[in-house]
């Protein structure tokens, strides 16, 4: 597989089915997005089995993939009517009296967002059958190694369906200026809703359908913030960093619904306690399997970090709809990694459901608070220490309920962005209940990994 590469065959792009007058209005971002403007896009994507019509040499294979490409375009340009910025570019407004560096989004002035059609001549068997996830796979993304800076350039999202010999890999690479975790599967579940509805026949195409989730684009401000932001740069370089990933192994690991309970099980047992979360019971074997598996020096620090949501634990709580960046890094407390490991299970557990009962309405405003006293852009290769311990995305996301005319996705992949040793991505599994973990660490820790009795007690191989 080594000696394939993914061509790509067309692009195009595509704009919002019809303008509306909100769109022609900057969209101004709020300071959790403006603090992202160095960080990578958001990719990823799912595979699809190709339908057994579309294997059928009496049909003819290419009337399959261009009435897919066909409706995947028109529901594309559907979704962007409500999500109208991700059509759009940014645009940097500056002046010197009085100072001002204003990042915005621009609707008015962008081709759109992008569509890529590539081809790869391998199977899915090929891209799920090895034990690591094929570097191939960050092929199946646009934006590689870009950061959200770019999109004065590049395009705010694209869309890059990959078509294997067997099946269909369908990639979205997302500004994480414009949006998180939460407001990236909305967009990929409004997305199949009407592409579902327009596969029916539900709806007259010169009209755009309704959607069951409509986005909250206003952006969330403090009181008495807003909604223009000066950052305090005159120029990108001062706040850009190229961040590239040291060599690593990835490999997607099961967790079954069983297997969940008993961590959670074992977690409030060892701790004498009830509250502690299947989230918290994971997230803690994690943190300290890694750390075994890193083989740190006992009186190294280490500390687990997990992205929490914040939209309901604002007070009045934000829609669950909002479209932006509504997230806040959860930090454990800095333990040694002698401390974490001669403790159970348990008090790992209990750590981080102390750090999460903690995040609340005050603590998110005064983040906030301080970011405007002092705004600044995170970057990647500063923000995170290679002895730490990084829980992004969630099992709470709808994955799997996205369906393009080819049923359940087989499996889910991500790009290149956004990964480092010791990051890890939680998943929805695909049978209900289950978690699949995505985790990156370098080569020797990785091996260490694979042979840690404790980890390997709950985790398993994904079956496809």
């Amino acid at each position: 597989m080594n000696s394939q590469s993914v061509k790509h065959i067309s692009e195009c792009f595509i704009i919002p089915h019809h303008v509306s007058e909100e769109s022609q209005q900057p969209l101004y971002l709020a300071p959790t997005d403006l603090a992202m403007l160095s960080v990578h896009y958001i990719q990823k994507g799912l595979l699809f089995a190709k339908p057994p019509e579309a294997m059928d040499r009496r049909h003819n294979k290419a009337e399959f993939v261009n009435s897919l490409l066909d409706k995947l375009k028109h529901s594309l340009s559907l979704a962007l009517v409500h999500f109208y910025p991700l059509a759009g570019r940014f645009a940097t407004k500056k002046e010197e009296n009085p100072p001002l560096y204003l990042v915005y989004v621009d609707c008015s002035n962008s081709p759109g967002a992008r569509f890529i059609y590539a081809t790869l001549d391998v199977s899915v068997l090929d891209i799920l059958s090895p034990t690591d996830v094929p570097l191939v796979v960050q092929s199946f993304f646009d934006h590689d190694r870009a950061v959200n800076h770019d999109g004065h350039t590049a395009s705010l999202l694209t869309v890059q369906v990959t078509e294997l010999v067997d099946g269909i890999f369908i990639g979205l690479s997302m500004n994480h200026c414009l949006c998180d975790g939460t407001s990236f599967w909305h967009f990929f579940n409004t997305w199949s809703e009407l592409f579902q509805a327009i596969t029916q026949g539900a709806h007259d195409n010169t009209i755009v359908p309704g959607i069951s989730r409509p986005p909250v684009l206003k952006r969330w401000f403090p009181d008495g913030h807003g909604p223009i932001i000066s950052l305090p740069y005159t120029n990108p370089d001062e706040f850009i960093g190229r961040f590239e990933a040291p060599e690593l192994r990835e490999r997607m690991f099961h967790f079954s619904s069983e297997s969940i309970a008993k961590l959670k099980a074992k977690a409030n047992s060892e701790s004498n306690a009830t509250k502690i979360s299947s989230f918290q019971s994971l997230s803690a074997l994690l943190w300290r399997s890694i750390t075994r598996a890193r083989r740190l020096p006992p009186n190294q620090s280490t500390r687990c970090r997990l992205a929490a949501n914040n939209r309901a634990r604002l007070d009045p709580p934000l829609s669950g709809d909002y479209f932006g960046n509504s997230i806040h890094p959860i930090n454990s407390e800095a333990v040694t990694a002698g401390e974490l490991l001669q403790h159970s299970l348990g008090w790992a557990a209990w750590t981080l459901h102390e750090a999460v009962v903690k995040l609340d309405d005050r603590e998110i405003r005064g983040f906030v608070d301080a970011w405007l006293q002092s705004p600044t852009v995170y970057l990647l290769g500063q923000y995170f220490d290679p002895y730490m311990v990084m829980m992004g995305s969630s099992p709470r996301f709808n994955m799997y309920g996205n369906e393009f005319g080819m049923g359940k996705a087989v499996a889910l992949r991500s790009g290149y962005a956004n990964k480092f040793g010791g990051k890890v991505s939680s998943y929805e599994g695909r049978e209900r209940g289950s978690i699949d973990l995505e985790v990156c660490l370098p080569p020797d820790a990785m091996s260490a990994l694979e042979c840690d009795e404790e980890f390997m007690e709950f985790a398993s191989v994904p079956q496809y």
